[in-house]
């Protein structure tokens, strides 16, 4: 007998992976949590019914989110990571000599928890001491650091899950604009921004909202076989600073399995229909979404 997880994109696409055993499953506070043992692609960790991360490829979504907005930047010191409760974002961030604190957001504990148990390769840098863990909402931790005179961070991740249920304030203009005043002088925003084919709404979502608030927005790309059959987005901010004019040292001071300084530069390089959509007006749906949401001042938790 075989048994498959079943990742459901449309009515008409899905993905199917196979699975050894199931590890854990439970419902958290906040959200449907499992941990599966796959035969291709290792321990998976599924929440709400959408893969978040595996053993086999999660080095791919890691270095790329985390070493792009590093390496641009001259000197990070202080990096707020909100979201990615499994670590792995932690783990790559202190792979950074110069890196001195990271305050790590996550609002479901459980998520962690279930990380420490069962993805201890991903989860393992989370005990680090320059590590602080807050398991508090992400939408107020930030919106609190934002009220701190010059800024507070020079790198902010936001390793968020699908805009779904809780992590649906982490994707709005409200939460975009208390990044860019939690961050110092020459500091850079970078976000997970969905997927250019399936979820192309929240990915423009991203961009838009962004953008509003930062003088220089850019989408980047990498390819993770687990995340969607094509490209993964990402979305890098900041007050003026380039990640495609960056000074990227070579050789890397530590090795990596996917980003290098060629792929760094060459994950700018969109394709013709992708430039074509970022290039266009913001939708008016969106438009007038933000509007309200700038008029109530933003709701929603971290996911």
């Amino acid at each position: 007998m075989e048994f498959w997880f079943t990742e459901v994109h449309t009515p008409n696409f899905q993905i199917k992976v196979r699975v050894n055993r199931t590890l854990e499953v439970r419902r958290t506070t906040y959200q449907e949590m499992a941990v599966l043992d796959t035969v291709d692609f290792g321990r998976m960790l599924v929440l709400d019914g959408y893969i978040q991360t595996t053993e086999a490829d999660e080095f791919i979504y890691h270095e790329m989110i985390a070493h792009v907005p590093l390496f641009t930047h001259s000197n990070p010191q202080r990096v707020l990571v909100i979201g990615g409760g499994d670590g792995g974002v932690v783990r790559e961030v202190l792979r950074h000599k110069s890196v001195e604190a990271v305050d790590h957001v996550e609002i479901d504990e459980a998520v962690t928890e279930a990380s420490r148990r069962w993805l201890p390769s991903i989860s393992h840098a989370l005990d680090d001491p320059r590590v602080q863990q807050h398991f508090t909402d992400g939408v107020e931790f930030v919106r609190l650091a934002a009220k701190k005179r010059g800024g507070v961070y020079d790198v902010i991740i936001v390793d968020s899950t699908d805009p779904l249920g809780p992590a649906v304030g982490l994707f709005g203009p409200v939460f975009y604009r208390n990044c860019r005043n939690a961050l110092r002088p020459g500091g850079l925003l970078t976000v997970q921004s969905e997927s250019p084919w399936f979820t192309r709404h929240a990915m423009l979502r991203s961009f838009h909202g962004i953008r509003r608030s930062f003088p220089l927005t850019k989408v980047y790309l990498a390819h993770i076989p687990t995340y969607s059959t094509y490209a993964w987005s990402f979305t890098i901010a900041s007050d003026g600073v380039d990640p495609e004019q960056a000074d990227i040292p070579g050789p890397l001071p530590f090795e990596t399995n996917y980003y290098t300084p060629a792929i760094h530069r060459a994950a700018f390089a969109l394709p013709a229909f992708l430039g074509r959509i970022l290039a266009a007006p913001e939708p008016e749906d969106l438009t007038r979404q933000f509007k309200a949401e700038l008029e109530d001042g933003g709701n929603g938790r971290n996911g």
